[in-house]
């Protein structure tokens, strides 16, 4: 038995000292960082792989934004591995692999594949991929009963302006606004479909110009994976799907079956990223980071929907977790994600300054309109659902989508480490992160930091007492 000397510190145990800035204003400083080495976001947020948090739409609006979204694993590995295709598709100069239609296919059918799709237009190709035409929601709305096949109500290759394969972005926003058109698709020189430029995707470029992308101008996106062997066919559907970074996401993971799935992960796919966690000593950085991982995260029960403190008396406050792996990180060139316990834009300022490079979201994240949680109402108030990933319904449906059915019985036999909550509806996730991004700004013009890593140089920690913390939020007013 042995008894560390220091006092573990979270968030509210401190405050970060204010010194001379020469910031003139918030929007002069940077807040982008490392995901993992050679991934850079605009913004330090992730947002969280849980089943209430990330799915399609929050990965889309979070890369969007300047994050990224990591797409959790409680679904089939199909519905998983088409999420990251969705998310590769929902945004790029050039769409490379458009969804595509025979002509001799129904109207309904076609109808259906955009639905499950979510575009709005197929392009009609014959068995040798050549374009044949077009055909899209205008198409398919009003279609009488008598035109019942595809090439009935399609618009045909004749009446469609097309591009070669080496059209510049320039010349393809020309040609769609001289034609008015929304969809210009790409051929060879024997007239095969080789992609498709629209309309939609250069306004999104347009709007969203700190986009985190890849190299080919798609929205980046990351998958959780767990740690068991068969999990390698749920890491192979999803790269082929386009993933840009896999996670390998356990409670505890710094243990030997995380640290043997990261190495065999990495001999596999020796280019590809692999963040693993969570952890929260220096070491459990090191065996990750010597096993292949490019990044770690930091968090052991500190999510708010988290019980394993209680549940297993293990744990590592979270400000000293980060101070301690950060410090490790950095001798291995190894970023850190602090996943956990953040509760507003101070404790994220606070994390970075603490050291780690990204922070993992989710229970801020939860009540946005992007996240898939259920929305409820109590009291004439909307709230939507969130729940920790070792919750009992968690844990219950995850062994449904193992096993494909669930005994009464099982019920029993799980040791749930979170719980199912509520969490207030906030709206669309556009103006959440504008504010948490808005003080973390402020929290740099404190510092005199201009970015995040003159914030590691220039963050002093002082400590507080209860006194302090009531000090630091509203008193003696009633507020409004």
């Amino acid at each position: 038995m042995s008894i560390r000397a220091e006092v573990g510190l979270t968030f509210d145990d401190v405050l970060l000292v204010p010194h001379r800035s020469s910031i003139k204003s918030r929007k002069d400083v940077s807040t982008s960082s490392w995901l993992v080495p050679g991934v850079r976001l605009s913004i330090p947020i992730v947002s969280s792989n849980m089943d209430t948090v990330t799915e399609t739409r929050m990965a889309i609006a979070m890369a969007q934004l300047g994050g990224i979204g990591i797409l959790h694993r409680f679904m089939t590995i199909d519905q998983q591995a088409e999420c990251v295709a969705r998310v590769k598709r929902s945004e790029s100069l050039i769409v490379e692999a458009p969804l595509t239609i025979s002509p001799e296919a129904s109207v309904e059918d076609a109808r259906q594949r955009m639905a499950d799709g979510e575009v709005g237009g197929l392009v009609v190709v014959d068995d040798r991929h050549r374009l044949l035409g077009i055909i899209t929601h205008r198409d398919v709305l009003l279609a009488p009963v008598v035109k019942q096949l595809v090439r009935q109500v399609m618009t045909p290759r004749e009446k469609l302006v097309v591009a070669s394969q080496s059209e510049t972005p320039e010349e393809a926003q020309r040609k769609l606004y001289e034609h008015r058109i929304e969809k210009l698709p790409l051929v060879d020189a024997e007239g095969r479909l080789t992609g498709l430029i629209t309309a939609q995707d250069i306004i999104k470029i347009q709007k969203h110009p700190d986009a985190t992308k890849d190299q080919r101008g798609r929205l980046r996106v990351g998958a959780a994976i767990g740690a068991r062997p068969e999990e390698m066919e749920r890491a192979a559907h999803c790269v082929s799907a386009g993933a840009d970074v896999l996670v390998v996401d356990i409670a505890h993971g710094h243990s030997d079956h995380v640290i043997n799935m990261v190495r065999t992960l990495k001999q596999r796919y020796p280019d590809l990223p692999i963040i693993a966690g969570n952890v929260a000593t220096a070491q459990g950085v090191r065996d990750l980071a010597e096993a292949g991982a490019a990044t770690v995260k930091v968090g052991v029960g500190s999510g708010s929907i988290c019980t394993t403190r209680l549940v297993t008396g293990y744990g590592v406050p979270q400000l000293s977790a980060i101070i301690e792996c950060a410090e490790a990180g950095r001798e291995l060139n190894v970023p850190i994600i602090a996943d956990g316990g953040i509760r507003n834009s101070g404790d994220m300022t606070k994390a970075l300054a603490a050291g780690a490079s990204t922070v993992m979201l989710g229970n801020l994240l939860a009540g946005t309109d992007e996240s898939p949680g259920a929305t409820v109402i109590r009291e004439d108030r909307r709230y939507k659902i969130v729940r920790g990933m070792a919750s009992l319904s968690a844990n219950m449906e995850r062994r449904r989508l193992e096993k494909n059915e669930l005994a009464i019985e099982e019920w029993g036999e799980v040791v749930p480490e979170g719980v199912e909550a509520v969490v207030p509806y906030k709206g669309a996730l556009v103006d959440v992160v504008y504010q948490l991004v808005g003080g973390l700004r402020s929290g740099l013009s404190y510092a005199g930091a201009r970015n995040i890593e003159e914030l590691w140089r220039a963050a002093e920690f002082v400590r507080i007492t209860d006194s302090g913390m009531k000090e630091s939020r509203a008193h003696d007013v009633e507020r409004i």
